[in-house]
């Protein structure tokens, strides 16, 4: 009875985010009276408001990790899990000035990610391609997690009634099907539901386990206090070294590259203008003191659930909901934390989908016949935006299909692989951001840069040198990236580039506040439609 309860609940809201989905595609389509393009499916239109873009970025912070990896942290380490809440919050602090930035510059060429960008930075269609697959290399673990996550949130909340595998199908099929109709809009309306059984549900639990287990905070952090303080200090109990150093490294590392990663990139390029990101980046910090939640009620669960090990720390929180709440309240916490799955997942595969769409199948020109422009940067009519949008999503599935398979088949792949995607992300900063600001910044100098940086990042990381003298590798890794850039600027070639500045440049003067440009500078239509 209980898991025909919970998983009632379950089919009924997947049922209605699949509804959200297609109702915000029909609704715009019917707006425009034209089938969606591109830019529509990948960037939202680049029409998304403070709100939708809220709580679509709120989305990529809310993950299955929320409600499984930081609870289980807590429970493993303690006090080192609290870098989330401090790269998330610094990094919105520095989205503030990168957002604008890279929204004005996308929509004065007709961009829409980051391989767009870097090719026509650098004019080096091929470059875009590159990035497009590094970047593949560094988001796809993130698919196959949520794919996980979710899996074990599904058979959790039926009482094992749905077996793993299934659950794994499931989540891949919903999130595939959905973006794939629905795009970035569907993902900014579906966010607003999670977002919402996100904090009815955090925040109902926060009061409920302390008070059902521990008669209230006061004894369950004295507790606390007097039975564990390892997971109350640096380095925490068990984690490996992760102590004062790493958290600071860490911290800074991962704001850096939060700024720039291509879902985050994602969420800039889809708002109606820069106003919205600077609001948004000034709002988006409140919604981290949830993240407090699941790092503390798995605390909590050392004393109500003690012994897990391995993979099944990251059921504490769980196995708390399921042992002591009714199963329609399981299935509605089972929800917002496969809501949390589906978000970040549909964004990552859409991403995905863009990148290999625009960058890589869209640049070749015998597969986009008939579609001129595909392959610029510039420009392009709505045969181009049409045809890379049936690439982006044909690759949307192949993308969640090759991590469904690799969750099935190899599950440590896309694990290892996972230990390189921020660090390895991190290594596209000096090239993406630095280049859009120094003119001089050469694209030898930009590649060679990411060479080193990434192939250092590799070699700590699966050397099992990661941190390295207490720092995180990936800041060790930025730091000879960013050495290598500036040698070979000043002392290797240099190539002509006579566009002017506001071409190679993002220039914040020419789009303020409103989004209107000043000085006269004129804007390049959309490239896609």
């Amino acid at each position: 009875m209980n898991a025909a309860v919970a998983t009632s609940v379950f089919g009924a809201f997947m049922v209605l985010t699949v509804a959200l989905g297609l109702l915000a595609v029909r609704r715009k389509g019917t707006e425009k009276g034209r089938p969606a393009g591109l830019s529509e499916w990948s960037v939202g239109g680049r029409s998304l408001g403070t709100v939708f873009i809220w709580v679509l970025m709120a989305g990529e912070s809310y993950t299955s990790f929320s409600y499984l990896g930081a609870a289980g942290w807590g429970y493993n380490s303690g006090a080192p899990v609290l870098y989330v809440v401090a790269y998330m919050s610094c990094g919105y602090a520095l989205g503030y000035v990168v957002g604008p930035m890279l929204w004005a510059y996308a929509r004065r060429h007709g961009l829409v990610g980051i391989t767009d960008m870097i090719a026509h930075r650098y004019r080096a269609p091929w470059l875009g391609a590159a990035v497009a697959l590094l970047a593949t290399v560094c988001l796809l673990p993130y698919i196959q997690l949520q794919i996980t996550g979710m899996g074990v949130v599904v058979s959790t909340i039926s009482y094992g009634a749905i077996s793993i595998n299934w659950a794994y199908f499931l989540s891949f099929a919903v999130t595939t099907g959905f973006v794939v109709i629905s795009g970035l809009r569907g993902s900014a309306w579906v966010s607003v539901l999670k977002d919402v059984l996100v904090i009815g549900t955090l925040g109902f639990l926060a009061v409920y386990v302390p008070l059902h287990y521990f008669d209230g905070y006061g004894p369950f952090l004295d507790r606390l206090v007097a039975e564990k303080p390892q997971w109350l200090t640096f380095p925490g109990h068990d984690s490996g070294g992760l102590g004062q150093v790493w958290f600071v490294t860490t911290t800074l590392v991962n704001s850096l590259t939060v700024v720039i990663f291509p879902t985050t990139v994602a969420g800039y390029l889809g708002a109606r203008n820069a106003e919205a990101l600077r609001r948004n980046a000034l709002y988006l910090p409140f919604y981290n003191v949830l993240l407090f939640v699941p790092m503390l009620l798995g605390m909590a669960a050392l004393f109500v659930v003690p012994g897990l090990t391995g993979a099944d720390s990251n059921l504490a929180l769980f196995k708390m909901v399921v042992d002591s709440l009714p199963a329609w309240a399981v299935g509605l916490v089972g929800v917002a934390a496969a809501l949390s799955s589906i978000v970040p997942m549909a964004v990552f595969m859409l991403v995905i989908g863009t990148m290999w769409g625009r960058s890589v199948l869209g640049a070749i020109p015998r597969l986009n016949k008939g579609a001129a422009g595909a392959a610029s940067g510039d420009g392009g009519g709505e045969a181009a935006g049409g045809r890379q949008k049936l690439w982006s999503q044909l690759v949307v599935v192949v993308a969640g299909a090759l991590a469904l398979l690799l969750t099935y088949t190899a599950p440590d792949t896309l694990v290892r692989l996972s230990l390189i995607s921020y660090e390895g992300m991190a290594q596209l900063v000096p090239m993406l951001l630095l280049g859009l600001v120094w003119r001089r910044l050469t694209l030898h100098a930009a590649v060679s840069g990411l060479v080193a940086g990434f192939t250092l990042v590799c070699v700590l990381v699966f050397g099992g040198h990661d941190p390295v003298w207490g720092m995180n590798a990936g800041i060790v890794g930025l730091a000879v990236n960013v050495a290598v850039a500036l040698a070979v600027t000043w002392l290797g070639p240099r190539a002509a580039d006579g566009r002017p500045d506001a071409e190679v440049l993002a220039l914040d003067d020419e789009f303020p506040r409103d989004g209107v440009p000043s000085r006269g500078a004129p804007v390049s239509p959309p490239a896609l439609s």
